[in-house]
């Protein structure tokens, strides 16, 4: 089975077309025939990066790859670079769009009314500990660039067309031979645009686009953490001459709670227990994330001890329930003590000083001395043969 376009540039199916660039570079650099000579392999793999990048950076070639893949491409019209002398100059065309330079391949013109994607755009949300842990709605304002209604986003006049940038013929690129390489460099007369407009939208100023706020509904759902990042759909940045809208990626950042810790789906909380009721054990109220809930705490607990309580924890953004609560008990020293309290512990230690010492000496008695007892009858036995 062939690898798919994700594959060949070792990204994941959501990748950004920042990321794809990326990747794609990466390849390009390391498989270009400039660079490995008579490397007949290299070369497949330089093509193959080629491929997947034309397609996966066209937004509307990666959604019909997407649904039904390389037949869907091929049924829609699209039959690659090519396989003769057109590759390399479509490869190093595209090469050069990103590195600057060109391998000697011929550049490709752009055409000026073709559609412009919008934009991604990132916003940094913070929400409580139990927004997190519960899930929450959050509505948010952003300032964006929209597409100009007025001029559908084409930044000319309503009935007025931009025209071919004569200096670069719609490339938005100027060419120059530099040696074995062509090096590329931004035209300065439509600045990359590839187009000039004679007769600017009097609401866009020829830009296509309109800088306006706009609040976003955005629902978080339970059990984010930090890090955790949300995509919503066409609402980034504006296309032009009718591209879509980019996408809103939400990075979700978590306050810290006051008194409990979590890893992951698991909650942890230290509970203050008196040195009385650890000693003669106790039901104690516990606190959770969902409420309150009930802990019997044998009698003898020590401090530092911990008891689960399962499916307390945070719910799985995935779903299949909830992780547990890991509570740690913390024996409290009392402090402040009046006369009579003073007084009732220093019986009570008097009673433990004296059951230890018993228990000590039984055990001294029984240990050590029955020890010598049996030795002397073992003497005993010998001596009488």
């Amino acid at each position: 089975m062939s690898k798919s376009y994700y594959e060949i540039l070792g990204i994941n199916k959501d990748a950004s077309a920042e990321a794809i660039k990326k990747a794609y570079r990466k390849q390009a650099m390391k498989y270009h025939p400039d660079r490995n000579q008579g490397d007949n392999t290299a070369e497949a793999k330089f093509k193959e990066a080629a491929e997947a990048y034309e397609v996966l950076s066209d937004l509307q070639k990666r959604q019909i790859y997407d649904a039904y893949g390389k037949e869907g491409l091929k049924n829609s019209g699209y039959s690659g670079p090519g396989n003769s002398e057109d590759i390399f100059s479509h490869i190093n065309d595209m090469f050069g769009d990103i590195f600057g330079f060109g391998g000697g391949g011929r550049g490709r013109r752009r055409d000026p009314n073709a559609p412009v994607p919008g934009e991604d755009l990132r916003y940094d949300i913070r929400v409580s500990f139990m927004e997190a842990v519960h899930g929450v709605n959050k509505e948010v304002s952003i300032t964006k660039k929209e597409t100009c209604w007025t001029c559908e986003g084409t930044g000319a006049r309503p009935g007025n067309k931009p025209q071919v940038c004569p200096s670069c013929q719609g490339r938005g690129q100027v060419i120059r031979s530099q040696g074995f390489f062509q090096v590329s460099t931004t035209c300065s007369r439509c600045n990359g645009a590839g187009q000039i407009i004679t007769d600017p939208c009097a609401d866009c100023h020829g830009a296509g686009l309109i800088n306006r706020s706009k609040k976003v509904s955005v629902r978080i759902p339970a059990g984010v953490d930090t890090g955790s990042r949300m995509r919503l759909s066409g609402e980034g940045e504006g296309g032009r001459r009718g591209g879509p809208s980019g996408d809103l990626y939400v990075v979700i950042h978590v306050d810290e709670h006051e008194y409990f810790q979590r890893d992951g789906q698991t909650i942890f909380l230290q509970l203050p227990v008196t040195m009385v009721r650890a000693a003669l054990g106790c039901e104690a109220d516990v606190p959770t994330i969902h409420g309150t809930t009930k802990l019997k705490i044998p009698a003898g607990t020590q401090s530092g001890e911990r008891f689960s309580l399962r499916n307390e924890g945070v719910p799985s953004l995935r779903g299949g329930g909830k992780g547990d609560m890991v509570v740690e008990v913390k024996v409290q020293t009392p402090v402040k003590l009046n006369k009579e309290q003073k007084e009732l512990l220093r019986q009570f230690d008097e009673l433990s000083k004296q059951h230890e010492e018993e228990g000590f000496f039984s055990r001294l008695f029984h240990g050590h001395l029955g020890k010598q007892k049996k030795q002397a009858e073992d003497q005993e036995k010998v001596a009488n043969g």
